[in-house]
């Protein structure tokens, strides 16, 4: 990394938690400026079909604190 960078990534790291978090959001956005029709129709049509399974009571969300448990284990 150039010190500019580095220098950057230093600033960027003091920011709270959800600055940070929102820069992030951005910067890998800023990398992906094409997404493809077919690719967009899919993540469209899946997000349609778990929404609808939430709706119907197919699927059950779960407390974050339990997910967060069976990530880190």
């Amino acid at each position: 990394m150039s010190p500019e960078v580095e220098k950057l990534l230093a600033d960027a790291l003091q920011l709270p938690s959800q600055a940070r978090a929102a820069l992030a959001a951005q910067l890998i956005e800023s990398l992906d400026k094409e997404v493809g029709e077919d690719a967009e129709a899919a993540w469209s049509s899946e997000i349609a079909r778990r929404v609808k399974e939430l709706e119907t009571g197919k699927l059950k969300t779960v407390p974050w604190s339990a997910a967060r448990r069976q990530v880190h284990g």
